[in-house]
């Protein structure tokens, strides 16, 4: 047999430690267990809302902390990420493993375990165990799931495992609170933290008695037999072990004819959901946003206050927070397809298929929610294990289409092609058909290039198939939300500041005498008693007025500054101000190609025909129109691969945990947008399409 060496730390003397003068601190306890084990469930039972999530520090691992009370005392949770092994294999292992012996800056290391065990599967949790220990940690373990357990016709006495463990061990249901008061009273013996000692498992000194002195793989062995006759001397199973349900329906959702169509099944139903379901509280969203700023429209006088408020406070918040919806209702399906389950077997059945362009079938789920939004896809990008895969992912996640280009590409093809509905829709297939088609192309580029090396098969445990804990999805579904909106909306609502600023100042001194002219007219026809050409007038005067004040500011500027970089691809110095306004965000550019063009805007939600109609009058200096073919699927071969969103770059940012990675998606995509775009430009006017 090969030689493995199991790496451990050296096992802590079992001396008692010195009594720390900290008892009136809170008592600091670690969930620590299996995937799949039910730590999580434990973690929002024990602490609901009190609960907050960040990353541990220099890592880009998740970590959840909590409080709970047990009479005047207070405790501190942190569930810890799930491990198999302290061998780390796995970020989250390595970060298990870190903050168990504190080598975390500034994480304290706990003063007790409590190890949830999966009563279903009580031989592979115990080798986990075993290692924890022969440490000096205080440990309860958590026997979770026992109603699982029973319905499979396993007993597992207690008592007797708690003699064998040398350890507390309480029976629970995470699920639904069952058991949480007598664990509660075990962690209590824990408080103050005092000095005690820990017997650590007979395990440690059969391993040390081994011909190789445990350095070898007879030390896992070892360790496995030891865990193998804990479960059999402690447990009772079926005399004949049944069918499991579990096993006939993985027949059909794991095999490699009927897994696929079963997985793409499911996914168009929550990808059909996120779309469909969040389009009412999406549209009431926008109502209470519109309602404000109308509101405040009515309320104050014209004027930079007000023109802040609507145009860059309401504006910049209301844009963000409308996809709100969509970010709950992605991962309230995403927690019941897992805490089911099934997504372990959707990661399964995916992995083939996706590995072949360098990325892990666990990628698919992200890449299928970023056609809703690219921001929680990359939140997403969490239930995939090996960094490199899951960098490769954010960085090619962008690429799809998402909801937020959809009225970028209404109004080019309505543009281009207003009475052709059939090539209408070519075009909008052609857009999102490129956008995966990009994404998968570039995954391949980065694996030969910037991250080299094959994607890593996966190696994981299918769990028994469970009734979702709805408490627990929907506090998981709240802590997402709560994340989305204090990390990503406070930042969009200072760009979004930043960016009506730049379109705002400086003011011009003077007036055009255009605007005079109009002004003009508007008093005459007000004098003449017709009203209704006065309105008109005087929404001409003022649109044109705002044109004149867009091009004299600072944002107009850098639009005429960039003009000559632009011109290449099709685009004026006024598509150039909406390239950059919506930055922000991408559907943006709709109403900045109003403003600019002189419609209005607002024009683009209330009278579309009045925004189409304008464009597509739209001349150059030298008289010839704007938006030509050419131009147009230049425009949208641009949105379809370029970034154009601040949020994303962000949330990339937030999961990367660098600037780096943020800063080269930009650049990346930037450039690939900017030369497809020449070349769809140039290459139609080389063939005499205009």
């Amino acid at each position: 047999m090969a030689c493995i060496k199991e790496i451990l730390p050296e096992p802590v003397s079992a001396t008692p430690r010195k009594k720390r003068k900290t008892s009136k601190r809170p008592l600091n306890i670690a969930l620590v267990g299996n995937p799949n084990a039910g730590k999580t469930a434990l973690f929002n039972r024990l602490t609901g809302l009190r609960a907050r999530t960040g990353n541990f520090p220099g890592t880009t691992v998740e970590r959840h902390v909590g409080r709970f009370d047990i009479g005047k005392h207070s405790v501190e949770v942190v569930d810890l990420p799930g491990m198999y092994s302290m061998t780390p294999a796995t970020p989250e292992e390595h970060v298990g493993h870190d903050m168990l012996f504190g080598k975390i800056p500034g994480v304290a290391r706990p003063d007790g375990i409590v190890f949830i065990i999966d009563a279903d599967n009580l031989e592979r949790n115990l080798f986990l165990l075993s290692q924890v220990r022969e440490f000096d940690f205080p440990v309860i373990v958590a026997l979770n799931m026992i109603d699982v357990a029973a319905r499979h016709g396993i007993q597992i006495d207690t008592e007797r495992l708690s003699v064998e463990l040398g350890c507390p061990v309480v029976s629970i249901i995470a699920k639904t609170g069952t058991g949480l008061d007598t664990l509660k009273l075990a962690i209590k013996s824990w408080i103050p933290p005092q000095t005690r000692t820990v017997i650590p498992l007979p395990v440690a000194a059969a391993i040390d008695d081994c011909a190789c002195a445990g350095c070898c793989g007879c030390a896992f062995k070892q360790r496995f037999d030891y865990t193998e006759k804990i479960a059999d001397r402690c447990s009772q199973h079926p005399a004949v072990a049944s069918p499991r349900r579990t096993e006939a329906i993985d027949r059909i959702l794991t095999n490699t004819f009927t897994g696929v169509p079963a997985f793409f099944g499911v996914m168009l139903a929550v990808f059909y959901l996120i779309f469909s379901a969040a389009s009412i509280p999406m549209d009431m969203i926008d109502g209470l946003f519109v309602h404000i700023g109308g509101w405040i429209t009515n309320t104050l006088p014209d004027g930079a206050l007000r023109s802040l408020l609507v145009e860059g406070i309401i504006g910049g918040v209301g844009g963000i927070l409308v996809f709100l919806p969509q970010i709950c209702i992605l991962f309230f399906f995403l927690g019941l397809l897992e805490d089911t389950g099934y997504l372990s077997r959707a990661a399964f059945v995916m992995d083939r298929l996706m590995r072949r362009v360098g990325l892990p079938g666990s990628a698919f789920i992200p890449l299928l929610s970023s056609h809703a939004c690219a921001i929680p896809g990359i939140m997403a990008t969490r239930v995939i294990r090996d960094e490199r895969d899951r960098l490769v992912t954010i960085l090619i996640a962008p690429l799809m289409t998402c909801s937020a280009r959809l009225p970028v590409y209404a109004m080019v093809t309505a543009l281009i092609f207003p009475d052709e509905p059939l090539k209408a829709a070519l075009v909008f297939t052609g857009a999102y058909s490129l956008g995966i088609v990009a994404a998968l192309t570039m995954a391949f580029v980065f694996k030969k290039t910037i991250l080299p090396g094959e994607s890593k098969p996966i190696i994981l445990e299918l769990p028994g198939y469970k009734v979702p804990c709805l408490r627990s999805v929907f506090l998981h579904t709240y802590d997402r939300a709560k994340i989305f909106v204090q990390q990503a909306g406070t930042m969009i609502l200072l760009i979004s500041v930043l960016l009506w600023a730049a379109a705002t100042y400086p003011k011009p001194d003077n007036v055009p005498e255009e605007v005079v002219l109009l002004q003009q007219k508007v008093e005459l026809a007000t004098a003449a008693g017709n009203m209704a050409e006065a309105e008109t007038l005087k929404t001409q005067a003022a649109n044109m007025q705002h044109q004149f004040e867009l091009e004299y500011s600072v944002a107009g500027r850098l639009g005429k500054f960039i003009e000559p970089v632009v011109r290449p691809l099709g685009f004026d110095w006024q598509i150039g101000i909406g390239v950059m306004t919506s930055f922000a965000a991408r559907e943006v550019i709709v109403s900045t190609l109003s403003i600019v063009y002189g419609v209005g805007a607002d024009a683009g939600e209330e009278n579309p025909v009045g925004l189409y109609d304008t464009l597509r009058k739209a001349t150059r200096a030298d008289g010839s129109a704007v938006f030509t073919t050419a131009t147009g699927l230049s425009l949208l071969v641009f949105y379809v691969l370029a970034m154009q969103c601040l949020p994303t770059q962000i949330v990339t940012k937030r999961e990367t945990g660098s600037w780096k990675w943020a800063i080269f998606q930009l650049v990346y995509m930037t450039v690939l947008a900017y030369g497809a775009s020449f070349a769809t430009f140039q290459g139609l006017r080389l063939l005499g399409i205009s």
